[in-house]
């Protein structure tokens, strides 16, 4: 197993990573199989296809040919896993490299709100992009938030082109009203079939990038054949004696087939099949939602279980890799295989492409490559399950206990499932329900041998509570970048969070015309070692009224790799020339515990500009600054102030809501603290203040709350005002 060392993560500057890395700074294409270099990279995910769903699994209702030809003239993997048995956390997993004891998503919404990646979850794309790959995902991302320019955006994970949906919820609609194309939502016409215009965007990669001369990574996730089973035509089926539920299903998984034909089809036509290594693979076992009977198709073959199942088949996936010249014809692997694997593995494939060393996944490129002894063996896999969607196949197999804190492992020939008593994963191991299988001799979990082997059990026990971390925090990786206009620098800082030394570090910072920076540090490195790092602050200097500008820091190593990383950096506004109320000036920075800070008139839920005067004792005052604690509102001076006068205090509209509200008002001029007042309430009324701000460069307005009831603590700053020298 990966080395268990834990570091802090690294800058959240660093969240939208790779994801514009131009082409000036991507580094050569690395010497890999061949004179070629490294192969293009497809990988197809669908969503709830089982493992019996595939004729080349033993499916013999629903057509897949496409697949079969594949896996005829490819490799079939029999013990291949997704990393759990619903799709956000066996995404996030596979993602990641991280199993679901691990990995930042462990539930799906239903669990607890839509789960997420943050800056220092190291994605493929990432480690790709770093290797000079061109990125694309096309289909079902499946966190949130759905919203552009954040961390756990697709382009802030390594994906330069993004077409689809971000929220799992609204991957259910198969005519969305929109989709989303990068950062923005862009409205399709009134009866797109969702899939068909994504896999359409996957095509147009395919061509955009055919000639290179960059690789390409192209990640395709059509949410088929997740329920509902809606698709525009199930002719194929239109004879069955089915429910029209299962023909549609059906004929979902025909239309996934096909795509994979047209993705094979094009790298063909484009003379890039040589180039290529194509991984079809699965999310998690099969559905039985919207009127689906899985059962009528063998879904998930002689295994027992279904999607939210431990149970082999809830977690068992095909998986067909697919490489001519590279992948022997009609091979197969009993290698256990989960989908955390992947990570290691494409990085290995695209020719050393710089892998964090603190993932579960291990390589499977030696199976590949037609050297399957070579490959590292996981010493045992881990699944959790915290799931409260319930279906009723799946809760029989779990004997009634589908809402339970479930977890599972397998090592060598061994499966165990275990319940705990409700969804506390931490109750002594007394109390959970264990089960012992013997995959060897019984396929389909029929048979609970714990009694018999209590050394096992209790061995895999141990096994199980190790295999889980409450918080697993990620060693920093790659270049992060964070601006700090009241300081006038950009601090960078790259990381090798790698196994292996990053030889001639060099970090740049290009900036826009009429910009300068300087590195108050060394900004190269002769060798980064592992676990090393190497952070230069930039004195930044902007021109005059410059407009705030994204800045994309860039490192680069002589082993080939290149990393970007961006920081907005929004210049410092002009000092005040004559007295002004702040109300009037432009601020640095604006934190605020709730709402925007109001400007002018304040109270309640009203936006900045809106609302009624601040009165205080029944006394209005027109200007001021509406805030909600924990607060703090920060403006440039330049040394210019004179004196900083105001009445701040909890106003009489927050006191009529509750008089439970109790604040602290603190004033700071370049770290140090000027005034502070007492205890702040509706029945104490305001505190004015009158202070000394020569000299101050940066002038610091803090609310804190002072009596831990913080939902009553709205505060306003009235008649906030600055006069000049």
């Amino acid at each position: 197993m990966p080395s268990r060392r834990h570091f802090l993560a690294g800058s959240a500057a660093a969240a939208v990573g790779l994801a514009a890395l131009p082409q000036a700074v991507q580094p050569a294409r690395a010497a890999a199989a061949g004179a070629e270099g490294p192969p293009n990279l497809v990988v197809i995910l669908a969503d709830d296809l089982g493992y019996g769903d595939l004729g080349a699994y033993g499916q013999k209702l629903i057509t897949t040919p496409r697949i079969d030809q594949l896996a005829a003239e490819g490799l079939r993997f029999t013990d291949a896993y997704s990393a759990a048995a619903v799709c956000a956390p066996s995404r996030a997993a596979l993602l990641t490299g991280l199993h679901t004891g691990h990995a930042a998503v462990r539930a799906n919404p239903s669990s607890g709100g839509q789960g997420s990646l943050g800056a220092g979850d190291t994605t493929f794309a990432e480690v790709l992009r770093a290797r000079g790959y061109r990125t694309g995902l096309f289909g079902k991302w499946g966190f949130g938030p759905e919203a552009g320019d954040q961390p756990s955006h697709p382009s802030a994970r390594g994906f330069e082109e993004f077409y689809g949906y971000i929220d799992h919820s609204h991957a259910h609609q198969y005519y969305p009203a929109y989709l989303w194309n990068g950062n923005a939502k862009e409205t399709v016409p009134t009866g797109t079939f969702a899939p068909d215009a994504i896999a359409a965007r996957a095509l147009g990669f395919i061509d955009a990038h055919a000639a290179g001369p960059a690789p390409f990574l192209l990640f395709l996730t059509p949410n088929l054949p997740h329920a509902p089973s809606e698709i525009p035509d199930a002719s194929a089926y239109a004879s069955r004696s089915w429910t029209q539920a299962n023909k549609s299903h059906a004929a979902q998984i025909s239309l996934l087939d096909a795509q994979v034909g047209a993705v094979v089809d094009r790298l063909k036509a484009r003379g890039l099949a040589e180039r290529t290594v194509v991984l079809v693979a699965s999310d998690n076992g099969p559905h039985e939602e919207g009127g689906v009977n899985p059962d009528l198709f063998d879904a998930n073959g002689p295994l027992r279980g279904y999607k939210r199942n431990l149970y082999e088949g809830g977690v068992r996936v095909p998986l067909v890799a697919w490489s001519p010249g590279r992948i022997a014809p009609g091979t197969t692997s009993a290698r256990p295989t989960p989908l955390y694997d992947l990570l290691p593995t494409l990085a290995d494939l695209a020719g050393g492409a710089p892998a964090p060393s603190d993932i579960d996944g291990l390589s499977a490129a030696p199976v590949l490559n037609g050297s399957p002894a070579l490959a590292p063996v996981q010493d045992h896999l881990y699944w959790y399950r915290d799931e409260q969607g319930v279906t009723s196949r799946a809760n029989t197999q779990d004997g009634g206990r589908a809402k339970q804190v479930a977890e599972a492992i397998r090592k060598d020939r061994w499966k165990a499932v275990r319940f705990a008593p409700a969804r506390d994963r931490t109750v002594p191991d007394a109390q959970w329900q264990f089960e012992l299988y013997d995959l060897s001799a019984d396929l389909a979990e029929k048979y609970d041998v714990a009694a018999a082997n209590p050394a096992v059990v209790a061995s895999l026990t141990a096994l199980l509570r190790s295999s889980w971390a409450d918080t697993y925090v990620r060693r920093p990786w790659g270049l992060a970048a964070a601006a700090d206009a009241s300081a006038a620098t950009v601090t960078t800082t790259v990381s090798n969070g790698t196994g292996r030394p990053w030889p001639d570090v060099r970090v740049t910072l290009p900036l826009p015309a009429g910009w300068t920076a300087a590195p108050a540090g060394p900004a190269t490195a002769a060798s980064l070692a592992p676990g090393e790092a190497l952070t230069t602050t930039w004195r930044v200097t902007a021109p005059a009224a410059a407009a705030p500008a994204l800045l994309l820091a860039q490192a680069t190593t002589s082993s080939g790799l290149g990393f970007t990383a961006p920081a907005r950096y929004a210049p410092l506004p002009a000092p005040p020339t004559r007295d002004s109320y702040l109300s009037d000036l432009p601020w640095v920075s604006a934190a605020n515990g709730w709402g925007p800070v109001e400007i002018d008139r304040s109270n309640g839920k009203q936006a900045a500009g809106d609302g009624t005067p601040i009165a205080f004792g029944g006394v209005s005052y027109a200007k001021g600054l509406g805030v909600h604690a924990p607060s703090e509102v920060v403006y440039h001076l330049g040394g210019r102030g004179n004196r900083f006068t105001a009445l701040v205090g909890i106003d009489d509209f927050s006191t009529k809501q509750s008089s439970a509200g109790g604040t602290r008002a603190i004033v700071r001029g370049d770290g140090r603290t000027l005034a502070t007042t007492g205890l702040l309430t509706g029945a104490s009324g305001p505190t004015a203040l009158d202070v000394d701000v020569r000299g101050i460069r940066l002038l610091h307005l803090v609310v804190e709350d002072a009596n831990a009831k913080s939902s009553f603590d709205h505060t306003s700053w009235a008649l906030a005002r600055v006069t000049v020298l």
